[in-house]
């Protein structure tokens, strides 16, 4: 059928899994029964050998989607010479205490909307990333397939002819006329039976569960998205939702592993873990779309992470969604990759990393839950002690840094400020909540952080804070400088480094690289969407109101027509690249149109989480 653009796909899912669903009706990636397990269909990663599940017109169709308002519910619709067809596909949720026990299915209810359309069905699933034998039988109501000690179950209403040989599939077609409707259930390691009548039913709950989600942000009347860039911010907490585990509350930083940075180079990474400063980022943008129960969430897995290891392990920048999974990062080689971008990578050696900013993300983001109403109690504050304790340590040793290059260690400033950022907001909550803590010894070590970032972290040449201690290139990551209070936003310092990234860094339509300079791999990547992001806060931030404007609405004539964002943005074709949907991404988004749509109404705007205005350190 061929590659798609990502911005061609959909996203559905059940907060287990994330299905991606393209323009013409093929499912290309799944995963069951979670985000991290290894795929059913990954047609994605392989257009020959990876599988797929599609429904679509035989005939010839143009296409479009869209979801079912503030929904994660999907609709394709089809329209061809001979009529028109809509398709929707949805996971029914379930949450609470029932959730671990609900098996995960995919529902695809096809329905004529004028005339009469013939449609085809293939199913071709691949278990285990296309390595496990797989077989397909007709049973029953459907076909069963089976592989790698699993197996899943599709109800069809029409019968599908299950072919032999080296590679067994199933596929079929019928004809639908005006206003008749089919239903396909797909189940995984699970075969109840399927009735019309029922699947209406889990439709009606799922999309009442979706909207009923939004309703908090939507409602208020001081709603801090009202405007143009309201349903941008709602769908982007939809996204996140998706991603964020019912059980453990981590949060996956995308359901995808190896969608390239760069077509044909080798930036392909596993992106389905749980990242510390995702989580970080992460409640803070849905404490401001009101959704304050999953802030919790994120808030107590990040405690749960402080109480789970030494500070000397809580170091790892990432976790597995539900235990500790394995990181062991290897190629299938089997799998050309998406557009033949190999390798294709399951797993991600970025667990063993040393990355300093982690800690920093870490008590920056408890600290804002605490600016939010909730509260340390007394027990987690020795944990946290421990941790800016472990931080006072080794805030002076290298890393590497939040874009976890694959080159040698060095000392990257954005860590150092994240170090600072840390004691800085352990200082705080200390004071606010009459915790013991060494006070004195973590100001000295605050401010000799400070002293020396100031020191070796800004380059006078240029103007701008660096990537590296003694360095000159630049960072877009020092665009954090002002985010997180080490300086003001009206500090010539960090006007400078807003005013090198955009030189140096930004295309003509402010779209921004990561980082100048070599990171040990071949091949140059696109503007990284969250960079991005950051560059429209702090012109925001900084009252350039204007060019944050541009900048946004630039960056938004490039999501997909769903509204949905990969990790980056390609300069010169426009299309977007890296692992698809991305948290970062649609994190950076909510923030952007938070800060920009109070920017814009005159309201007073300083960064979320950040020490008060009249705090800041001046030097």
């Amino acid at each position: 059928m061929g590659y798609k653009l990502l911005e061609d796909y959909g996203v559905i899912g059940n907060l287990e899994t994330c299905p991606l669903v393209g323009a013409d009706g093929s499912i290309d990636w799944c995963c069951f029964p979670h985000v991290e397990s290894s795929s059913v269909f990954a047609a994605l990663l392989d257009d020959e050998a990876g599988g797929r599940f599609a429904i679509r017109p035989s005939a010839y169709a143009e296409s479009a989607q869209e979801y079912v308002a503030r929904t994660n519910v999907l609709r394709t619709n089809f329209r061809t010479a001979a009529g028109a067809v809509t398709l929707t596909d949805f996971m029914p949720v379930v949450t609470g205490v029932y959730a671990a026990h609900t098996p995960s299915a995919i529902y695809r209810k096809v329905t004529c909307t004028e005339g009469e359309v013939e449609m085809a069905v293939a199913f071709d699933p691949r278990f285990d990333y296309a390595r496990a034998q797989t077989t397909v039988e007709r049973t029953g109501q459907g076909v069963v397939a089976r592989g790698n000690g699993e197996q899943v179950y599709l109800w069809s209403p029409v019968s599908l002819r299950a072919s032999e040989g080296t590679r067994e599939r199933a596929e079929g077609s019928f004809s639908l006329s005006t206003d008749e409707t089919a239903w396909f259930v797909l189940q995984y390691n699970d075969r109840e039976p399927q009735e019309s009548g029922d699947c209406e039913a889990l439709l009606g709950e799922t999309v009442d569960f979706w909207q009923d989600w939004t309703h908090q942000c939507l409602e208020e009347s001081d709603c801090r998205f009202a405007g143009p860039h309201h349903d941008r911010a709602v769908r982007s907490g939809l996204v996140l939702r998706l991603l964020m585990n019912p059980q453990t509350h981590a949060i996956a930083a995308a359901p995808t592993t190896s969608l390239p940075e760069v077509l044909g180079g080798v930036r392909n990474w596993d992106y389905r873990y749980a990242w510390i400063r995702d989580a970080a980022y992460t409640i803070q943008a849905l404490y401001e779309l009101g959704h304050e129960r999953e802030a919790r969430n994120g808030f107590d897995w990040c405690l749960t992470m402080c109480h789970r290891d030494d500070p000397g392990e809580i170091g790892h920048p990432l976790y597995g969604l539900h235990t500790d999974a394995e990181m062991d990062e290897e190629t299938l080689d089997h799998l050309s990759g998406y557009r033949d971008s190999a390798p294709v990578r399951v797993g991600n050696k970025a667990g063993d990393q040393r990355q300093l900013d982690v800690y920093g993300e870490l008590i920056t983001a408890i600290y804002t839950a605490t600016n939010y109403g909730e509260a340390v109690r007394e027990g987690e504050w020795e944990v946290l002690e421990a941790v800016i304790d472990y931080v006072c340590e080794i805030w002076d040793e290298t890393d590497r840094g939040i874009w976890e290059v694959r080159d040698e260690s060095t000392h990257v400033v954005h860590s150092k400020v994240l170090c600072w950022a840390a004691l800085d907001r352990g200082i705080m909550m200390a004071e606010e909540g009459g915790f013991d803590a060494p006070l004195a010894e973590w100001r000295a070590i605050r401010e000799e952080i400070r002293e020396t970032v100031l020191e070796r972290g800004f380059d006078e040449s240029i103007g701008s804070f660096t990537q590296s201690f003694d360095g000159d290139t630049v960072d877009a990551a020092a665009l954090r400088v002002g985010s997180v209070g080490f300086l003001p936003f009206d500090d010539e310092r960090v006007q400078g480094t807003i005013d090198a990234v955009i030189e140096r860094l930004a295309t003509e339509e402010g779209l921004v690289r990561r980082y100048e300079g070599d990171d040990g791999l071949p091949g140059e990547e696109g503007a990284f969407v969250l960079c991005t992001c950051w560059l429209v806060e702090c012109l925001a931030l900084s009252g350039r109101v204007e060019e944050a404007h541009e900048i946004f609405e630039n960056l938004l004539d490039h999501a997909s027509p769903l509204g949905l964002f990969a990790e980056e943005i390609d300069p010169e074709t426009g299309e977007q690249r890296g692992n698809f949907p991305q948290a970062f991404s649609h994190i950076g988004l909510v923030n952007s149109a938070l800060y920009l749509n109070r920017a814009e109404n005159g309201e007073p705007v300083e960064p979320t989480g950040a020490v008060p205005a009249d705090r800041y350190r001046r030097s």
